[in-house]
């Protein structure tokens, strides 16, 4: 056999090989053994995803919030459960505790960092000037940095720190969840700057979003499950507060430019996380569309099975059902006797709104099982499989 065919022959089966082990591979990864194993959930946001770090700091959220299915107040701004509560309840781990929230708390399976108010970045108002938290989403990082390392320093004492407190190694299996951005851009708004304005300051709360997930890598997590922001123009805390002229008021009946920079910013967060999966090449990084479903859901209540869509189910008076000065759960004066600010629709399992500001955990649940199965997330996988690249 002469020299040049014995070479084409040589390089005909190195080409077979490589696209044999090509194939493989693509099998291997397609066949990861399946459902993934998150031993813990740490959380960092806002109210969305608040499960007691705000009552715990500022006061409790007190009755009727948590009525439907705690039964009594739980550290939640909604008549019962929040997304991040189908989401640990999916994945087999307890409900997650707030880590400002001492009493009664047990970690051993994570940590929820939100507090109701917060920011991405830091406000430069006072919690009773603005409403919002000084717990901004760099004070979350810094307080998970703290209770990474402390937790494994007490665990090692034994007895009830054993119990308590996540296994060093979950910290680097852990799912690590964030809801947080709406408050940035409420903020604005409510400091009277226009939509520009506004939108002006997204790349700056974005570029401090990226230096906390960066930092979060960098203590060893891999896993990470970032919500974009809601319609928040569809809110009646915004559309009490927020002037806009009537042709600015979209189809549905919400403010317009307010969802526009939402859009504006969820666009931009979409473009950080390919960026981080460029910059984190051992995370995997889903991205999910909270936005879309959330407006869906409002534009067709009554397809979904919902009655009331932009009323506050818990509130007292007003075009919405909200008044700003007193919120669900407060008090006002009626004949001379002080009333409790309760329900005033029947049954929220029939309203989205629960008090102006947050979702019912009937709108809860109908999120959650849209994307639980990775319908509304990029790469589309099911939360179970969000730690497999792809």
């Amino acid at each position: 056999m002469k020299c040049g065919k014995i070479i084409v022959l040589l390089l005909a089966l190195a080409s077979t090989l490589v696209v044999v082990a090509w194939c493989e591979e693509i099998v291997e990864q397609n066949t990861l053994g399946g459902e993934c194993k998150f031993p813990a959930i740490f959380n960092f946001g806002d109210s969305n995803s608040d499960t007691g770090g705000f009552s715990a700091t500022f006061g409790q959220a007190g009755p009727p919030h948590g009525e439907t299915f705690f039964h009594s107040p739980a550290g939640r701004y909604c008549d019962g459960r929040l997304i991040i509560d189908f989401i640990a309840q999916s994945l087999g781990l307890p409900y997650l505790s707030g880590y400002l929230d001492a009493v009664g708390s047990n970690f051993s399976h994570g940590a929820n960092f939100a507090t109701a108010g917060s920011t991405i970045r830091p406000q430069n108002t006072t919690l009773h000037q603005s409403g919002f938290s000084p717990i901004s989403l760099n004070i979350q990082s810094y307080e998970f940095n703290d209770f990474q390392r402390r937790s494994q320093t007490f665990r090692q004492k034994g007895n009830v720190f054993k119990d308590l407190l996540p296994k060093g190694e979950y910290f680097s299996k852990a799912l690590y969840t964030f809801d947080i951005g709406q408050n940035d851009l409420t903020a604005g708004y409510f400091l009277n700057m226009s939509s520009d304005q506004v939108k002006a300051n997204i790349p700056d709360v974005l570029g401090q979003f990226t230096t906390v997930v960066k930092d979060i890598y960098e203590k060893g997590g891999r896993y990470f499950w970032i919500h974009n922001t809601g319609p928040f123009g569809c809110l009646p805390y915004v559309m009490d507060r927020v002037a806009v002229k009537s042709s600015e008021i979209d189809k549905v009946g919400c403010t317009g430019p307010c969802n526009k920079v939402a859009q504006v910013f969820n666009q931009k967060l979409k473009e950080v996380v390919v960026h981080l999966r460029k910059k984190l090449p051992h995370a995997a990084i889903t991205y999910v569309d909270i936005y879309s479903l959330k407006y869906d859901l409002i534009s067709h209540a009554r397809k979904y099975g919902f009655e009331q869509s932009l009323r506050a189910c818990c509130g007292h008076g007003g075009k919405y059902n909200y008044n700003q000065h007193v919120s669900c759960g407060g008090k006002v004066t009626v004949k001379g006797k002080q009333i409790l600010v309760g329900k005033a629709c029947k049954d929220p399992s029939l309203a989205i709104n629960w008090d102006g500001v947050h979702y019912t955990e009937a709108a809860n649940k109908w999120v959650f099982d849209r994307i639980v199965d990775g319908s509304y997330s990029d790469p589309p996988i099911p939360l179970k499989m969000a730690c497999h690249k792809i």
